[in-house]
């Protein structure tokens, strides 16, 4: 066991490389170019959808409050017409990346806390590079990766984008192993 206060420099620096990389990948790197569409005839559907002032918050249309409603012709009648959605409608008004980029580097921060954790109860001061970072990629990768998946598996993301971000988190997972390794306790 490796006491968890000894791993605050690798817990930071990994977390400023994750962000660093994730920055260059969403800036400067294609793939992630694709993952939202534009809205066919987007003005009109901003237009229709404008009327209905509808308040920030996560929504599905057709929305049923139950399993009896679920069953009801009318409800499969609304599903069957479409359009079927998962939608998350955001306050009005341009909104700055400072607040998601600081929430981004905390969530960078607490997966770095996480992966030490797990480390430091398995592995001693001392142990070898390559097993420190198999361990914290393991546990890194699954952090960053697993939480995408269930936004395919029950929210119809469409699973291009949930293997794109499982590869960004093989990389993630891998700078934080790096990390670790180079600044274990010897």
């Amino acid at each position: 066991m490796t006491a968890l206060s000894t791993l605050w420099l690798p817990i930071l620096v990994s977390a400023v490389f994750v962000f660093i990389a994730s920055s260059v990948i969403h800036m400067f790197m294609p793939w992630h170019k694709t993952d939202y569409l534009k809205t066919p005839n987007e003005d009109r559907a901003i237009d229709a959808l404008r009327g209905l002032a509808i308040p920030p918050g996560d929504y599905v249309i057709p929305h049923c409050s139950g399993p009896e409603e679920m069953k009801s012709p009318a409800f499969k009648e609304k599903m069957d017409k479409g359009p079927v959605m998962v939608v998350t409608v955001r306050p009005n008004g341009m909104f700055g990346m400072t607040k998601f980029m600081v929430q981004w580097f905390v969530f960078c921060v607490a997966m770095g806390l996480l992966s030490a954790y797990v480390a430091s109860r398995a592995l001693p001061v001392g142990t070898p590079y390559m097993v420190v970072f198999n361990t914290v990629a393991g546990a890194t990768f699954m952090g960053y990766a697993m939480a995408a998946w269930p936004l395919s598996i029950w929210y119809g993301r469409k699973w291009s984008t949930t293997f794109k971000s499982t590869f960004d988190a093989v990389i993630y997972a891998l700078l934080t192993a790096g990390t670790f390794g180079w600044l274990w306790p010897r």
